[in-house]
């Protein structure tokens, strides 16, 4: 009986022990190396203060006293020019031991596989190293990025279903993540009856909720081009990094088991064989020896979840900040620039810096004392635009932080100057190229199509994305500014509405905007929603597509304006008619008449049969997945002249001939081996 119930014992404790010894092991194991990058454009030596500031910030990200609970740490060394700053991003379902050991390994080898270079980014399996000579903390950086797929394709009768399923399980996951103190969340969704897609996305804690869904949205939308019909993928950028697989490939959250009944005693039997007793004490200790060992281990997983999840609170506690948003101008007083300071930098608003006039005013390039250059809107005594337009444009535009929209600078309020203050953009609006016979040159399809995307997301972000629901309500070519690469530039927030959480739809008796632009229900009845905007960026994807504006086919051949027109030509399955002959044949056509099915979608006359912003990048992005056939277009109203036109354009620039660059670093996108 003695050495029955030692076997027992020793078959228990060898159990546990197995247990702990396997968990030890996957930790000390090295990290799976993925990829990395340190392109040689800033090199140092090995005998240069430099270097010697970026061994400290290594050593901090490396030592015992790291953050690797949170999973995240920073460290700076040095003075300018020669300052090393660096930061380690671990796995958000990785243990402390795990992160430390991938932190302390990839420390040893950056410097092996980058001996000389300034900036380089490491990536692991388990974590991400990345350093460099300029400030990275607390800054998105999409670029330097890279992406893998798995050799396994979707079935074919799967694509379809597979392909939206997964944008929308990416995108919900990358709000959660945005929203989350860690920057990191993991969702599953079923795409058939048995299999699911999971996902992890993830971006490093310092960036803001903006940042961090901007960072994760652009990675998102490299997904068709890297790994379309793949089982499973993922993107790996400087800030934030996003993975999905058919298979659970990350920790999922340990679902408690509830404790095994205790079998009732055996009976007290007064007579039997010495055999009976002995099976009877075999029974007594299993039932007593078997619910020991599993309370013990379900005693260990819980301490191990509640040890979690008090690191998560204290991380919580110390990651969400306060944060007091008000909609008066007082929350942009930080923005306000001194009326004298303004004229300095215009040159007192001479005629050699006026870049251009609209409906609210003049527009002059400048530069302030640091040598930074600006564009400054001077809205006009006259201007229909008042107070109220004014002080809607400052407390929106400040709260705005995307690349596909203008960056605010500043503002001036005094006396009866009202002033904006924009970031100068090196290339001008849109509809300057567009609409000129030898400059629209310029803009091939490559461009146009990076426009359409770019404005996409802009919207996207004004409608789902920021913190508040924004309606633009003057989306129009001159409204679109391109920066030195091209990338679009969404401006002018003079009309824009700020919508409630809930709030889907609003109606006003003060029509603004612009005809030809205008959804029929607003210019009709004053109904305004982000379906109004949908349908004005319908008009500018004809537009960009052809080249032509949407008013100048009135009454041309019975087409009213360019909406008939197209709507037209895709009845008599001719769209291709309706391509700008300056680009030639240098084009995909597939590209083309699916941008042009889309624009067709948007300015239908029910605005229920419009899609959605989120929608429209989905069908831009992926060509599995198939459009809905358009129905009749909402035209536009009809104007009398061309100075009735005018009259009602009541948002902002109508021509600006230059305009005003936000520069964008355009990151660089690596694609790696299949795995």
């Amino acid at each position: 009986m003695s050495l029955f119930r030692s076997s027992v014992f020793k078959i228990t404790f060898s159990l546990i022990s197995a247990l702990f010894l396997m968990s030890f092991n996957a930790e000390a194991a090295d990290p799976t190396y993925l990829y990395h990058t340190c392109p040689n454009t800033t090199t140092f030596t090995r005998n240069s203060t430099y270097f010697s500031n970026l061994r400290t910030v290594l050593s901090s990200l490396s030592s015992p006293n790291a953050s690797y609970e949170t999973a995240f740490a920073n460290a700076t060394a040095g003075q300018t020019p020669d300052t090393a700053y660096g930061i380690f991003l671990c796995r958000g379902d990785v243990s402390a031991d795990v992160c430390r050991d991938c932190v302390v390994f990839a420390v040893n080898d950056t410097l092996q596989k980058c001996p000389v270079e300034k900036e380089t980014v490491i990536w692991y399996d388990e974590c991400m190293l990345r350093y460099s000579n300029q400030s990275i903390v607390g800054t998105m950086r999409f670029g330097p990025a890279a992406y893998l797929w798995n050799r396994q394709n979707i079935t074919e009768n799967q694509v379809n279903e597979f392909s939206q399923s997964l944008a929308s399980l990416m995108i919900d996951a990358a709000s959660m993540a945005a929203s989350s103190p860690r920057k990191f969340a993991t969702k599953k969704a079923n795409f058939t009856v048995f299999q699911t897609i999971y996902s992890l996305v993830q971006c490093t804690p310092d960036l803001t909720r903006l940042d961090c869904e901007s960072c994760l949205r652009q990675a998102i939308n490299l997904l068709p081009d890297c790994c379309d019909r793949r089982i499973g993928g993922r993107v790996m950028a400087s800030s934030c990094n996003i993975r999905y697989e058919l298979y659970p490939f990350y920790n999922e959250t340990i679902v408690m088991a509830p404790p095994p009944t205790v079998p009732a005693p055996p009976p007290n039997i007064s007579s039997g064989s010495s055999e009976r007793k002995s099976k009877s004490s075999a029974v007594t200790v299993i039932a007593i020896v078997v619910p020991v060992s599993v309370s013990l281990l379900l005693l260990i997983g819980a301490y191990c979840l509640l040890a979690r999840r008090r690191r998560r609170s204290k991380m919580q506690l110390r990651s969400e900040p306060e944060k007091k948003d008000g909609d008066d101008i007082s929350t942009a007083e930080s923005l306000q620039f001194q009326f004298r300071t303004i004229e300095a930098a215009t040159n007192k608003f001479s005629d050699s810096n006026k870049l251009g006039h609209g409906g609210f005013g003049e527009v002059f390039m400048g530069r302030l004392p640091s040598g930074q250059e600006i564009a400054v809107k001077r809205l006009s005594r006259g201007s229909t635009q008042g107070a109220r337009e004014f002080k809607n444009e400052v407390v929106l535009v400040a709260k705005l932080q995307h690349r596909n929209l203008a960056r605010l600078l500043g503002y001036c309020l005094e006396g009866e100057e009202k002033i904006l203050i924009y970031e100068f953009i090196a290339n001008k609006s849109l509809d300057y190229f567009l609409f000129d016979p030898e400059k629209r040159r310029y803009l091939d399809w490559r461009r146009r199509y990076k426009i359409i995307e770019g404005i996409a997301r802009g919207v996207l972000y004004l409608h789902r994305d920021s913190r508040l629901m924004i309606i633009h309500r003057d989306l129009k070519v001159s409204n679109i500014l391109l920066d030195a690469d091209f990338n679009p530039k969404i401006s002018d927030f003079g009309m824009a509405r700020i919508f409630g959480i809930d709030q889907t739809q609003a109606n006003t008796g003060r029509i603004v905007g612009t005809y030809g632009y205008m959804s029929p229900e607003y210019a009709i009845h004053g109904h305004y929603s982000v379906k109004s905007d949908i349908y004005s960026f319908g008009v500018l994807i004809l537009e960009i597509i052809s080249g032509k504006k949407n008013s100048s086919f009135y009454e041309r051949d019975g087409n009213a304006d360019l909406v008939s027109y197209a709507w037209r030509l895709w009845g008599d399955n001719s769209p291709l008619e309706l391509v700008d002959p300056s680009m030639g044949r240098d084009y995909q056509t597939n590209e083309v008449i699916r941008c042009i099915h889309i624009g067709l979608l948007c300015v239908q006359d029910d605005l229920s049969d419009r899609p959605t912003m989120e929608n429209i990048l989905i069908m831009l992005n992926s060509f599995t997945v198939t459009l809905p056939v358009p129905q009749q277009p909402g035209f536009s109203i009809r104007r009398t002249n061309e100075s009735d036109q005018q009259s009602r354009e009541s948002g902002s620039e109508k021509s600006t001939s230059k305009s005003m660059p936000w520069s964008v670093d355009d990151s660089s996108i690596t694609a790696l081996h299949p795995r």
